[in-house]
């Protein structure tokens, strides 16, 4: 299989170029003060990537994943928030791959994650609110754990709206984020912090909260159907609204 940091390289150029150009246009001036409203967050990913890489090697996913993997059998796939890159190893070899993130270091790790792995993916910097594609450019996307770092119900909207923008007519998406509903957060309110140590350092990860009736009402309103709701495989028990994630699967039925 091909291995390779220099193919991925020609292929972005190759692949994005167009893409971004004919994608939706942002003015500069807002485009400016979001990646300053983003700064702290991203700064935060950066540090944390290399600990990241090594922690989280294998995704927590990975059942839905394959099973999911399955069901599609093949075509064009959007990572979105893909960190490290670990979410792509159940598609490397039926699907073309393209993955971003707003973290220039997370972005690194999954080039490294893709050697190691030898699979090919398309890999960029970019933001989840204004993703650098034209419409309808995917068969299939996945979000594993990122809308619950977006600040505010407007940034939510805006990535949920971005997400119908690029998925095929008939496309179908996964997405995942942190659920309210978990005994720990009981007792706190919809955004949190989350401390993680990293080179003699702690870092604050930022988190909305969700639950399932929040999530589900978003993400309808953004125009997509959902076609399954459930917690992560692993949670064993009965009642669903304490799981430690919400997992939704859409369909775009534009």
């Amino acid at each position: 299989m091909r291995k390779a940091e220099q193919p991925v390289k020609q292929e972005k150029r190759k692949k994005f170029g167009k893409a971004a150009n004919v994608g939706r246009q942002v003015n500069m001036k807002e485009r400016i003060k979001n990646k300053t409203e983003f700064r702290p967050k991203i700064e935060v990913f950066d540090q944390m990537a290399s600990g990241w890489y090594s922690f989280r090697h294998h995704s927590i996913f990975r059942k839905e994943l394959e099973s999911l993997a399955k069901k599609w059998r093949g075509g064009s796939l959007l990572n979105i928030g893909c960190g490290h890159g670990p979410d792509f190893m159940p598609f490397n070899d039926s699907f073309k791959l393209f993955g971003l993130d707003f973290s220039a270091e997370m972005i690194k790790m999954a080039r490294r994650y893709s050697n190691k792995y030898e699979f090919q993916v398309n890999l960029l910097v970019a933001d989840a609110r204004f993703l650098p594609f034209a419409s309808r450019s995917f068969d299939y996307i996945i979000a594993v754990a990122t809308y619950h770092h977006l600040k505010g119900r407007e940034n939510q909207m805006a990535a949920l709206a971005e997400l119908k923008r690029v998925l095929k007519p008939g496309g179908e998406a996964f997405i995942t984020v942190w659920n309210r509903g978990q005994p720990r957060f009981w007792f706190k309110g919809d955004e949190t912090s989350v401390p993680w140590k990293t080179k003699g350092q702690v870092v604050q990860r930022f988190y909305h909260l969700f639950t399932f009736g929040s999530l589900e009402k978003m993400v309808k309103k953004a125009g997509l159907q959902i076609i399954g709701s459930a917690p992560e495989s692993r949670y064993r028990f009965p009642v669903k609204y304490f799981s430690r994630n919400i997992c939704l699967t859409l369909k775009n039925k534009e």
